[in-house]
């Protein structure tokens, strides 16, 4: 049974004080939330976890950036075994007038043609947005948001899509899309407009904030914006990386080949995909690897180590929900963490302490964690066999 203990985790930042910084000295200030995941197996190797929570709040708002992708790609996956489609199989998306345009073909796909697995890849190896933009599209808004309610995660808002300056019209609308192979319509799904009436949110953040060219002096309000509780970001990760044991009704309903392909480009590099390629100067071997990795091209993870995550950077926040897999020494843990980093206070100014701080925050704490597992005694060693995959290829950045 979970259960939680914010006096070990609080120890523990604590005793490293020093090497985590600015944001264990000012938490508050930092917006700082920290959920681990301590995970014993037993003689059978199924998975006990215990849960030890720092600053957990889900009243205190963090915008979630591109953490959205991830319960994109699962509710995606699900929709698909529902409809009998496999995941590979063309889907064409129509354009919707004043909203999005319209897509016949992906040159970034072995075959030229875009498809849920395709985009699936694109958000976790890149955090590519078009390609969440497009799931929503397939999903709906009222789809999205309501399948996730009904699983318990009622923390949730969806309501829009990402880099697309849209009102909260248009963002209710999702473009038409159908799905074809060899010349025949497997599915059509219409232009969706959602009827879904969000609760209302008083979620303001920072001193000031731009409207256009306009420097606003007052807090920005994200209360219209994509919103998510930190710990139901890990609890859906934690449904897909253990399915066996969560309840039926908060599982994605799944198939074990869409397992594998979630474990493979979870925890995929860029350098080791071939469709899409991606140029590594820009998306390095860490790019998508804050906990631990840092977004640091420079950071070697430790051999053996593989991190299954989604992270999410923009306006300061940044978050990252992660399953670590170290083959080599035998542990594992599930890691989210989220931080805000934005020491002038100005929301669209552009100018975050990503870099100086968020970054190197999150590799620290990363590692602080890393090193604890590395020196916890375990009854059982784990099987891991299950998360390893077969990569595109083996080269490593």
């Amino acid at each position: 049974m979970d259960k939680k203990d914010p006096a070990w985790l609080d120890s523990l930042l604590h005793a490293h004080a020093g090497r985590l910084g600015p944001v264990v000295a000012d938490p508050g200030q930092y917006r700082l939330q920290v959920l681990y995941t301590r995970i014993d197996r037993d003689a059978r190797n199924r998975p006990h976890f215990t849960d030890f929570a720092y600053r957990l709040d889900p009243g205190q708002y963090f915008y979630p950036a591109s953490t959205v992708k991830m319960p994109a790609a699962f509710l995606a996956l699900e929709k698909l075994n529902r409809l009998g489609i496999d995941k590979s199989t063309p889907m064409y998306t129509d354009s919707l007038a004043g909203v999005n345009g319209a897509v016949t073909a992906d040159t970034s796909a072995a075959d030229g043609q875009p498809s849920v697995a395709q985009y699936i890849k694109k958000i976790f190896l890149v955090s590519d947005n078009d390609a969440f933009n497009r799931l929503y599209e397939f999903l709906g808004q009222a789809e999205f948001n309501r399948s996730l309610w009904e699983k318990g995660y009622t923390s949730v808002q969806i309501r829009h899509r990402l880099s697309m300056a849209l009102t909260p019209e248009a963002n209710r609308r999702t473009n038409a899309v159908r799905f074809e192979r060899d010349g025949r319509v497997l599915y059509r799904q219409p232009v969706q407009e959602s009827d879904l009436v969000f609760p209302p949110r008083q979620d303001f953040v920072g001193r000031a904030h731009y409207a256009g060219d306009s420097l606003i002096h007052a807090p920005f309000d994200f209360s219209a914006k994509n919103r998510i509780a930190l710990e139901d970001l890990h609890r859906m990760l934690q449904s897909v990386i253990f399915p066996e044991a969560v309840t039926s009704g908060r599982s994605f309903r799944l198939r074990e080949e869409d397992y594998r392909f979630l474990y493979q480009y979870m925890s995929q590099l860029p350098a080791e995909s071939d469709r899409p390629k991606y140029d590594t100067a820009e998306f390095h071997r860490n790019y998508v690897k804050y906990l631990l990795g840092g977004a640091d091209a420079r950071v070697t993870l430790p051999a053996g180590l593989r991190i299954f995550n989604k992270p999410g950077w923009a306006y300061g926040f940044l978050t990252d929900v992660a399953y670590f897999a170290d083959f080599a020494n035998g542990v594992e843990f599930l890691l989210s963490a989220t931080v805000y980093v934005n020491s002038d206070g100005i929301i669209g100014d552009d100018h975050y302490d990503f870099e100086s701080v968020g970054q190197p925050f999150l590799r620290e704490l990363g590692q602080v964690v890393y090193e604890a597992e590395l020196q916890r005694e375990r009854k059982y060693k784990p099987d891991l066999s299950r998360y390893q995959v077969s990569y595109d290829n083996s080269k490593q950045p």
